[in-house]
């Protein structure tokens, strides 16, 4: 409507100004010359509105249009006029944005899809590497007695629950990159919850010859409404951390549970090689590995990722303190569960 205004204002002024130039023209009050200047004038008036109100905007429109056609969309469409054409051409720069946008995504998803291809296809190769060679080694006989042969299966197994467990994680990653985390949140005593994940952390940790030590200030009154399988997950993923990036002969991993007022807050330390602090905030990213390079320890570089989408799915936050050399730790906080004051 507002176009449709203009246009009939612009109409009007023509009509009015054409009548009155002759009927001025006629009565000798204006010379021939003097009207025609001023039609001029006015037609002047008209084709700059007419530009600015249509025709540019217009322009921009067809300048847009070619640039999606060839595939590009890092441009801008701009326009002051405030008519439907005007309105047209913002509505027409948001779509692009959005497809901007979208196709970013699209890229970003596929990138992280091959990035995610390459650390499945390298950290397979290993297990399958040593499964193959230690059963030939086997079936050729090179396993000779009893206690080699027990020897060789029992790394058979351990290369196998390694390649199970990463086949876990990547089914759990779709779950998550879907929004479908199997959750199961329920009212537990936070004190318990921990003492349980301690116990079970220093029987793995014994076996790998780790010390390990826990500490908490929790009376066994504190409540919180999680749930305990999968802030399990994420505790077992960071101690896995630890022990899979350790860099020295005495490993040290400390578990500390602290009561914060509203929250709980639980760290994850270890004296191992640590991470730069620049990079601290990265361990979160989807697919970041400390190494990337092809030597680096097993791990698809999804675990961290999961965590942190499952504390924030809790209403909580993680984070990671440390330096290079100077090991790491990793802090969670869940909120406290308070009953409701009637």
């Amino acid at each position: 409507m507002k176009l449709f205004a203009r246009i009939a204002a612009i109409f009007c002024l023509v009509v009015v100004t054409s009548i009155s130039l002759v009927f001025l023209t006629s009565t000798g009050r204006l010379t021939f010359r003097a009207s025609l200047t001023a039609i001029l004038i006015v037609a002047a008036i008209v084709f700059y509105a007419a530009y600015t109100d249509i025709v540019k905007p217009l322009s921009e429109l067809r300048r847009g249009a070619k640039k999606i056609r060839d595939g590009d969309l890092d441009f801008e469409l701009k326009t002051e006029v405030t008519s439907e054409i005007g309105d047209l051409v913002r509505d027409f720069d948001e779509m692009r944005e959005r497809l901007q946008s979208s196709q970013e995504d699209k890229l970003r998803a596929e990138t992280e899809s091959r990035e995610l291809i390459r650390n499945i296809a390298h950290d397979l190769r290993t297990p399958i590497t040593t499964i193959r060679g230690y059963s030939e080694g086997i079936l050729d006989g090179i396993a000779a007695t009893p206690e080699k042969e027990e020897r060789y299966l029992r790394t058979i197994n351990t290369k196998a629950v390694e390649m199970g467990n990463l086949i876990d994680e990547l089914s759990f990653y779709a779950k998550v990159d879907t929004n479908r985390i199997p959750y199961h949140f329920s009212k537990i005593s936070a004190k318990t919850f921990f003492d349980d994940c301690a116990a079970e952390i220093s029987d793995d940790l014994s076996g790998k010859n780790m010390d390990f030590s826990y500490e908490t200030d929790l009376t066994g009154d504190e409540l919180i409404i999680a749930d305990p399988e999968q802030i399990k997950r994420i505790i077992n993923n960071i101690v896995g951390n630890s022990v899979k990036y350790m860099d020295k002969p005495d490993g040290k991993v400390t578990l500390t549970v602290k009561d914060e007022g509203d929250v709980i807050e639980c760290e994850i330390a270890d004296n191992g090689r640590g991470v730069e602090k620049q990079n601290l905030s990265r361990l979160y990213d989807r697919f970041y590995r400390v190494d990337s390079g092809r030597s680096a320890p097993g791990g698809s570089g999804i675990g961290l990722s999961v965590a942190k989408k499952i504390i924030e799915d809790h209403g909580g936050t993680i984070w990671a303190t440390g330096d290079l050399g100077e090991g790491l730790a990793q802090h969670f906080i869940i909120r406290k569960y308070e009953e409701e004051e009637k």
